[in-house]
């Protein structure tokens, strides 16, 4: 990273401190003496705000000045997690904060404890189109991340009894430093109306939506800067504003109530990140928001390309629009009803610039993930958007029906809506057909998509479907929460790793290196003893800092396989009871991730882990052999404490599930080694890695398939092995559930009488022998640490500018803007 001069430390470190004092007296009406941390944090965030300002503005000006095509990421998530490290490392201003702050009496880490992560997102799709922002900003590459301001996020995850209780996750209570809000950015969104066609002057037929709900958008911003460039980009989110806030006449005949109703039900749109389906009024609130989302970011693309531009053939060569998952698929209709009936286009024109501005990115295999939605949900909510997919499909299935045209089933199984008692879009197909490209997001993933979920489409489009393996940045994920290990390889290697991901390779030879080695070994034992005081007043644990810190952090869904790794530490608890002087390697099995509020089985596996918790963590039996913890709220900034800390990256879908993952890569680039299946893009870091530094179990998605096919019966997982029988039997028995003997029966249910969908159990074998192979190598630890240089050493693949220069080349077909 370079030795910087002293005498311009300081300088600039005094520039800050005055800075931060005038914010706090000016913006914050506050007295800067004696310091306060909130005041403090609040003075910092607008000072290195300030530090932007000029920056952002400076690369607009470029933008419009050089023409460039404009990269527009629809993502109905973002997770950004805290911003004030991240602008810090960016900007590259961490020594001259920090020593700003000293005259403060605060540490960097105390004024970080001040901020809220954002709660935008909830977990890799929002994680992933966050790295993405911030290298499309590294990279100079002309972009917007467009997303929605949720006013709760998704939910704040507690622990009570055991049991997830989620509550309400109320992140910007205290304001948010780092945004700007632009209410002269306005935009009408309308729902619900009806439609009327009328022929104009020239006889030709045009619709109108009428006598339509309007709710209105408007956006705030927030900063994202590049590193070690003075690119800065935005990130535009959208929170809804009632067309009629108050209704004067009703408050003054004593309806206080009703005179608010409008404003509540409007901005009820922003309120909560992915609202219960379970009922209608809550489908119908999701596709509310889907919609808000792309009715006002289309609104601004239009406005910013008519600022110097009449002739709507040259949009998508100014503007390309990328659709992070399905959930902005609608925008594809909507940009055909701004064309046709708002600026008056002909179908073919407007369809040939819909095609060439869309790109379409799928991040899943599984069918309940593959959206769809009710034909009638979607007609009485926007009319005239099904009137267009309508005409769309038509004119498609003409297209399909030309091409093959004895075979029928091709055009009920491509149709964009699904014939059935109730009938339904299905989204994935609209993106397909409404996209110029569609990719994946590992190489197993888009072979899946192109022989078997899409493949009809593979065909008659031919090259559409292409990969781009999912990246993490290295500037957070390394550089900002692993910052000892950071400078031990900028110490050995330089500092071009930062933006270069694959000079990382220059660590291969140092791993036979021994002083390296233990220096290596010295880091990561300073951010376990760190985890460790963490875990210890998160929930009142103690755990040894020298055991293996096995790590499982995600989501909780069946398909990622929780329940495997519990029937592994009730495996070792078993072991353990069978034999209490049994001498095995110590192991702090770490868990976290939340479970979707309406997914019953996801919440009982989290009450099953804390109910072994509890079990194992107070048997005296036990000591220091094991321990397991669930960490509650799992969020950015907790990850950023657990990454740098983990031994053992728990990546154990079922194989031919996962689309890629990214924690995988995060925990690998840290020096975790991974224990997991094929699946997702596990199969490109072994092959980057090698095999013989990872360890891979389990059955292939081919073999998962096969295994399914020619009659899979759990019961005879059982029946052929003794440690899962004992395993299955203590749970069935009570053990973890005391005075609830049936607590946990549905677990047992879904792993025997329904089937075993996702194959726990006939990995369970692999997983425990697998896992006992990392133990005896943890067991000679000077190995495990080479192996650990060698598996970070092999990350270079896995940035995320590595993916954004794929993309850029492959999809969006723009360029980075230049210097001034």
């Amino acid at each position: 990273m370079g030795s910087k001069d002293p005498v311009a430390i300081e300088e600039e470190a005094q520039r800050i401190l005055a800075d931060i004092r005038r914010h706090i007296i000016n913006d914050l009406g506050n007295d800067p003496d004696p310091p306060r941390l909130d005041t403090c944090y609040g003075g910092l965030a607008r000072t290195l705000r300030d530090r932007m300002v000029e920056r952002w503005l400076n690369s607009q000006r470029r933008y419009y000045k050089q023409h460039v095509k404009r990269v527009y990421y629809l993502s109905m998530e973002f997770l950004p997690g805290r911003f004030l490290k991240n602008y810090i490392v960016n900007l590259k201003l961490r020594e001259e904060v920090e020593r700003a702050l000293t005259t403060l009496s605060f540490s960097l880490e105390e004024l970080e404890s001040q901020e809220w992560d954002a709660g935008l997102g909830n977990g890799g799709l929002g994680r992933l189109a966050s790295c993405f922002l911030d290298s499309m900003a590294t990279l100079n590459v002309p972009g917007y991340g467009y997303g929605i301001r949720y006013d709760y996020g998704i939910f704040h995850q507690t622990i009570e009894n055991g049991w997830q209780v989620e509550h309400s996750d109320n992140w910007i209570r205290h304001g948010n430093p780092w945004e700007f809000m632009r209410s002269q950015f306005l935009y009408d969104v309308h729902f619900y109306g009806h439609t009327e066609a009328q022929r104009d002057i020239e006889g030709r037929e045009r619709h109108q939506w009428v006598d339509t709900e309007v709710v209105k958008a408007m956006p705030y911003d927030t900063l994202v800067p590049g590193y070690g460039t003075d690119n800065v980009s935005n990130m535009r989110l959208w929170t809804a504003v009632a067309s009629e806030d108050f209704n004067l006449t009703q408050f003054n005949q004593g309806d206080y109530t009703g005179a608010m109703e409008a404003k509540v039900r409007s901005e009820n749109i922003t309120k909560v990140l992915y609202p219960s389906d379970e009922k209608r009024e809550g489908r119908l609130l999701r596709l509310k928001q889907q919609y808000f989302l792309v009715a006002a970011t289309l609104q601004d693309i239009l406005r910013r390309f008519k600022k110097r531009n009449h002739d709507f053939t040259q949009l998508p060569e100014l503007a390309v629009v990328q659709l992070n998952d399905t959930h902005p698929t609608i925008a594809i209709p909507e940009l055909m009803r701004l064309l046709i009936d708002i600026e008056g286009l002909e179908w073919e024109d407007a369809w040939a610039i819909c095609t060439r501005m869309f790109s379409y990115t799928n991040h899943t295999v599984l069918p309940e993930a593959l959206e769809t939605w009710p034909v009638e949900l979607l007609s009485q909510l926007l009319p005239r958007h099904m009137e267009i997919i309508y005409e769309i499909n038509r004119r498609f299935l003409v297209e399909v029906a030309r091409r093959y045209p004895k075979d029928s089933d091709k055009l009920t199984r491509m149709s964009i809506i699904a014939e059935g008692d109730v009938k339904k879009v299905r989204m994935a197909h609209l993106a397909i057909v409404g996209s110029h490209a569609v990719n994946g997001v590992a190489e197993l993933h888009t072979h899946i998509l192109k022989e078997q979920v899409f493949q009809d489409f593979d065909e008659l489009f031919p090259g559409r479907i292409i990969n781009v393996t999912n990246g993490v940045t290295p500037r957070r994920w390394l550089l900002q929460i692993n910052p000892g290990l950071a400078e031990l390889i900028t110490r050995h290697i330089g500092d071009g790793w930062i933006t270069d991901l694959r000079e990382l390779e220059q660590l291969k030879p140092l791993a036979e290196d021994p002083a390296f080695r233990r220096a290596w070994q010295s880091v990561k034992h300073l951010n376990k003893e760190r985890l460790v005081n963490y875990i210890a007043r998160k929930v009142n644990t103690t755990v040894n800092s020298h055991s293996l810190f096995d790590v499982q952090v995600k989501r909780i869904h069946e398909y990622k396989r929780q329940l495997l790794n519990l029937l592994h530490a009730i495996t070792l608890y078993q072991r353990i009871r069978d034999n209490p002087s049994l001498d095995m390697v110590p192991r702090t099995i770490i868990l976290a991730g939340k479970a979707a509020p309406a997914y019953t089985l996801a919440k009982l596996i989290i009450k099953l882990a804390n109910s072994v918790a509890e079990r194992v963590n107070h048997d005296p039996q036990v000591q220091d052999r094991m321990k397991v913890v669930f960490l509650p709220n799992y969020c950015i900034s907790q990850a950023e404490k657990i990454i740098p800390a983990a031994d053992l990256s728990e990546q154990i879908s079922t194989a031919g599930l996962e689309a890629s993952g990214t924690g995988n890569m995060k925990f690998a680039l840290n020096g975790a080694l991974t224990i997991g299946t094929l699946d997702g893009a596990n199969v490109e870091m072994q092959e980057e890695i090698g095999a013989e530094n990872l360890f891979i179990f389990g059955k292939t998605a081919e073999e998962v398939v096969a295994r399914r096919e020619e009659g899979y019966d759990p019961y005879a997982c059982v029946r052929q092995d003794i440690e899962l029988k004992k395993v299955l039997t203590l749970i069935d028995s009570g053990e973890f559930s005391p005075g609830q003997k049936d607590l946990f029966k549905p677990v047992l249910r879904t792993l025997l009488d329904h089937g075993d969908h996702y194959m726990v159990l006939a990995d369970y074998r692999a997983y425990v022998d697998t896992q006992d192979r990392v133990a005896a190598l943890y067991e000679n630890r000077d190995e495990w640490v080479r192996r650990s240089i060698l598996n970070t050493a092999a990350m270079g693949k896995f940035s995320s500018d590595r993916s954004i220069l794929e993309y850029v080349e492959n999809i969006w077909q723009t360029h980075p803007i230049l210097p001034d």
